[in-house]
């Protein structure tokens, strides 16, 4: 037989290979759905039957552990127990890095493994406490934790307590822990300082440097009331101070006394009164006028001199009537030394008239435009003292009143009409005849014009004192 003979005929292979023990299968595609829905529902069911399975056990798993749980539950008595001075409360450590101390430890045989743990307390600050854990496995590693450094400086805002529970006396005492800190166990090489070094003497603030910078906030950014509170304590402090005292003793020794000049200090400060002189035999020495204008003043009051000099009118709107009633007596005066003396004492008179309007009710449009030297406007405000409320105070206003009127006396020869003066500081003629009185003038009536004279030596009226009325 060749090779490229074919082994058997299609017509041959027909019959045995199509028809040869197999049967005809009709196809039809309706019937063949039925048995595919049969075997999904099958499988429905065999799925739920094992979902059911699963939460059965789940419950009867849940049914064990509350069993277990509700065996485990006991009733026991609550006992809080506060700090004991006499006893050590227990202390609470942990180890950042993880270390077991009782593992691996080299003990003896049967002996359990151990820790030598100790407690260290500051000899002068005694709420500053140590712990300090020794491992028995070998190494010179000591494990040191504090209650005033590290992670026990940063602000805790709970309270932390030990519970001991006896199941057999069916009690849980809950105890509070040392310093309510828990201890933050940090390495240490074992045989070196283990005391964590504490803050230089620098940094760190006592309660006296704490209390001063208080204080001196408060002077700075306080109320009112806080900074009067604050300048009471300091002289409570001064006047207790046995250094200080001690030094004023010293200083005082062999120091003599003038009672009278004391007595003229005491009524100089009650009746605002410019410096003088109670004991002087003229009425020049009595108000000298270099301790009213200063040495350094004189060449900032020539503004009148000027003004007369160059013939300028010096209208009354914008200068007292008591300066413009006077200007024409410059005329008259040969000496220039006694002339401009004269026009400075009108020109002082003059800023402390514009002085005492700027900072009244009264008058403010009149001293608007006025302008005062610095040098004067630094001295006055120092002399008075106005405050943020534009306004004098009555004893400084009274001060400054009592200026006005001393160089009024000493302009006039220190006889002087009070008319004048009187409508320039807008004041009745009873206050202003008070305030010449307080500074030991006389006052008498010529040609029915109202005078006011300085005789010598000072005479001051003595002081009244209101009786209160008996009950």
């Amino acid at each position: 037989m060749g090779l490229d003979r074919p082994i058997c005929s299609s017509s041959a292979l027909k019959a045995p290979f199509l028809y040869h023990n197999y049967k005809q299968i009709s196809y039809n595609p309706k019937m063949q759905k039925a048995p595919l829905l049969a075997t999904m529902a099958e499988m429905s069911e065999e799925k739920s039957e094992t979902l059911v399975e699963e939460e059965q056990n789940k419950k009867k798993k849940r049914k064990k552990a509350k069993e277990k749980i509700k065996e485990e539950e006991i009733q026991v008595k609550i006992e809080t127990l506060g700090e004991n001075p006499n006893k050590v409360s227990p202390f609470v450590g942990y180890f950042p890095s993880g270390f077991d101390p009782l593992k691996n430890q080299a003990t003896a045989a049967g002996e359990p493994p151990r820790a030598t743990v100790r407690v260290f307390r500051h000899e002068k600050r005694t709420n500053r406490l140590q712990l300090v854990v020794s491992p028995n496995n070998g190494f010179q590693v000591d494990f040191v934790g504090t209650n005033y450094s590290g992670e026990a400086t940063a602000p805790q805002l709970c309270t932390y307590a030990l519970g001991v529970l006896d199941k057999q006396l069916q009690t849980l005492k809950i105890v509070p822990i040392a310093s309510n800190k828990i201890f933050r166990l940090e390495p240490r090489v074992a045989g070196l300082d283990s005391s964590v070094k504490e803050p230089s003497k620098e940094e760190e603030l006592t309660t006296q440097k704490k209390f001063e910078k208080i204080e001196a906030l408060d002077d700075l950014f306080g109320t009112k009331k806080a900074i009067n509170r604050n300048k009471k304590r300091k002289l409570i402090r001064r006047e207790e101070d046995p250094q200080a005292k001690e030094n004023l003793e010293s200083k005082f020794e062999g120091v003599k006394i003038n009672k009278e000049a004391l007595e003229s200090a005491g009524l100089h400060s009650s009746r605002n009164t410019p410096p003088h002189d109670s004991s002087a035999t003229t009425p020049q020495m009595a108000y000298p006028l270099d301790k009213i204008i200063l040495k350094g003043e004189w060449d900032y009051l020539v503004d009148i001199l000027e003004l007369f000099q160059d013939g300028a009118e010096i209208a009354p709107d914008g200068y007292p009537s008591f300066i413009c009633n006077r200007i024409h007596r410059l005329e008259s005066i040969e000496d220039e030394v006694e002339k401009k003396r004269l026009a400075c004492v009108f020109s002082y008179i003059n800023h402390l008239v514009k002085f005492k309007d700027k900072y009244s009710m009264e008058g403010v449009s009149s001293a608007k435009h006025h302008k005062i030297p610095s040098i004067l406007s630094q001295k006055f405000s120092t002399m008075f003292g106005y405050s943020d409320k534009k306004r004098l105070e009555d004893e400084k206003r009274d001060l400054l009143i009592s200026y006005v009127l001393v160089l009024t006396l000493i302009a006039d020869g220190f006889r002087t009409a009070v008319s004048d003066i009187t409508k320039d500081l807008r004041l009745d003629s009873v206050r202003v005849k008070s305030h010449f009185e307080n500074l030991g003038c006389k006052l008498m009536f010529k040609n029915k014009v109202l005078l006011a004279t300085l005789p010598v030596p000072l005479v001051f009226p003595k002081p009244k004192y209101k009786h209160k009325p008996k009950r």
